[in-house]
């Protein structure tokens, strides 16, 4: 992709975009990229999408022309990076505001999206059935882990990405590719991707925007190491890294400047 910037300390490269409009557009194009070009080399794509504002944006992108018209939508296998324990139909699910947004309105078989079984009765036991799920999905016998094409995340203003927030136990997670994740500051049960599983991609594009990420991403990007407080900083895929933020959110980075 043209228009980057590497960023210090490999830490992976930075396109540049004006504000949330322009950040949800570039997403879907990425998005389309990386899939179509998956696709064309294997005959399949493997894509894990994330909660919040710029994903939702993106996926009514998704699900209109000319979007939904590039997408080869029969190719594609869709999973979660991280997950609320939340029925699918609560509208903090992050699966099930994707499905209701876009994946109902485009034509991917139903058995290619796999939320997160948050039925099940514990969240250890869900974060286990989708790792299990993801196996199975990719081929991929344990303890290999597998290789998703596409991961997108997001960042909180706290640095969190995916559900691997500061100071939990999910950050030390070395042996299985999904975890459960008690939030204290939350006070809430989350499932999530772990770094083996999220650095054995081939792809990961972070979606970043507004100026209360200012602060955490100038520290995730150019800060000292500090992986415990800043969880963003752990994401080092085998392949591509491109995060894609809006100026107000690179307002802080002086490789912009």
């Amino acid at each position: 992709m043209t228009g980057t910037i590497s960023l210090p300390n490999n830490r992976g490269r930075l396109l540049l975009v004006e504000d949330a409009d322009e950040l949800a557009r570039v997403a879907a194009e990425t998005f389309v990229e990386a899939v179509g070009e998956t696709v064309t080399r294997r005959g399949d794509a493997l894509v894990a999408l994330s909660g919040g504002s710029t994903p939702k944006q993106m996926g009514r992108l998704l699900a209109a022309p000319p979007f939904s018209t590039e997408t080869p939508w029969s190719n594609l296998t869709v999973f979660w990076s991280d997950e609320r324990w939340v029925p699918l139909d609560s509208r903090d699910s992050n699966a099930g505001v994707a499905i209701r947004i876009f994946l109902d309105h485009v034509p991917v078989p139903r058995s290619h999206i796999h939320p997160v079984d948050t039925m099940l009765p514990s969240p250890a036991d869900a974060a286990a059935a989708y790792a299990a799920t993801i196996h199975a999905a990719t081929g991929a016998l344990e303890p290999a882990v597998p290789a998703f094409d596409l991961i997108l995340l997001g960042m909180g203003d706290d640095a969190h990405t995916a559900s691997l927030f500061p100071h939990t136990p999910a950050l030390r997670v070395a042996d299985r590719i999904v975890t459960d994740n008690f939030v204290t500051k939350l006070d809430a049960q989350r499932i999530t991707f772990t770094y083996p599983l999220i650095n054995a991609a081939r792809r990961v594009v972070f979606l970043i925007g507004g100026a209360a990420k200012a602060e955490p991403l100038a520290e995730v990007l150019e800060g000292p190491e500090d992986v415990d407080r800043l969880p963003a900083q752990g994401v080092r895929p085998v392949g591509d890294l491109l995060w894609i933020v809006d100026r107000a959110a690179a307002a802080r980075l002086s490789v912009i400047r």
